[in-house]
C-alpha cells in the first residue's frame, strides 16, 4: 500500500506540478475556439458540447459570416440554424439553445454578454463550463474550466476524487493558486491531447510522471 501523502507533501508536488506545466507549455494565455467578439466565443461554447474544437472552428467560419450578430441569431429560423450546424451533432438543441440564447442577449443584456456567473447561467444553453470559459478568457476572471481532460488527469494527479465536474471544480479551487486558474484548463488540454490521452497515455514519454500516483512506467 503505498504511503499516504501529507499536506506539505501534497502542497509540495502540486508546485512541482505546475512550474513543470509552466515550464513545458508556458504561461500564455491561449483560447481553442477561433472568436472576435466575446457572442462569438459563446456561442462557439454551445457548439463545442460533445464536440472538437477544431470542427467547431470549420462550421463557424461560414456561420459568423451569416449570422453577424446577436441579433441575427435571434432572429434565426430554427430549421434553417439546424442545417447550418448539422454536421457538429445535436444540432437541434444547440440551435435551438443559441437562438433563445441571443434572445436573452438582446432583451435582457442590450446584446452584450454578460459577466457574471449568474447571469451567465441564465442563459440556454450555458452551464457552469461554458461560463467559466467566458469569464476567464473575455473577462480574465480567475475561473476553472472542467472539460473531459481537466477532469480525468485532475483525478490522475489525486487533486480531486469527485465524478461531477461542478464538484471537481471546487476542488481545484481549493488546491491550485488562483493566478493558475486559467492556465490550468489551457495547459491541461494540451497534455490530454498530445501525452495523457484518454485511451492510451504515454506515461513512459511524460514530463510529470515522476510527479503523477497514476503513472505508469
Amino acid at each position: 500500500m503505498a504511503k499516504r501523502e501529507t499536506k506539505t507533501e501534497r502542497k509540495e508536488r502540486i508546485e512541482k506540478v505546475l512550474h513543470a506545466l509552466d515550464s513545458e507549455y508556458g504561461t500564455e494565455y491561449i483560447c481553442y475556439l477561433n472568436h472576435e467578439t466575446p457572442w462569438q466565443l459563446l456561442i462557439a461554447v454551445i457548439l463545442s458540447a460533445q464536440c472538437t474544437d477544431a470542427r467547431v472552428n470549420l462550421v463557424t467560419v461560414d456561420l459568423f459570416q451569416k449570422y453577424k450578430s446577436p441579433k441575427n441569431f435571434a432572429e434565426a429560423e430554427l430549421k434553417e440554424l439546424e442545417k447550418d450546424i448539422h454536421s457538429l451533432g445535436f444540432y437541434h438543441m444547440k440551435a435551438k439553445n443559441i437562438i433563445s440564447c441571443c434572445q436573452d442577449l438582446m432583451n435582457k443584456f442590450g446584446g452584450n454578454v454578460p459577466d457574471t456567473m449568474e447571469e451567465l447561467l441564465s442563459l440556454a444553453g450555458v452551464g457552469r463550463k461554458t461560463a467559466n470559459v467566458i469569464l476567464g478568457n473575455i473577462y480574465d476572471q480567475p475561473s476553472i474550466v472542467v472539460d473531459t481532460h481537466v477532469k480525468r488527469i485532475s483525478i490522475k494527479l489525486g487533486f480531486a476524487k469527485s465524478e461531477d465536474p461542478e464538484k471537481i471544480e471546487y476542488e481545484l479551487m481549493k488546491v491550485l493558486p488562483k493566478e493558475h486558474w486559467i492556465l490550468w484548463n489551457i495547459q491541461i488540454i494540451t497534455l490530454g491531447r498530445s501525452i495523457c490521452v484518454a485511451r492510451k497515455p504515454k506515461c513512459g514519454e511524460c514530463f510529470l510522471r515522476e510527479l503523477c500516483p497514476s503513472a505508469q512506467v
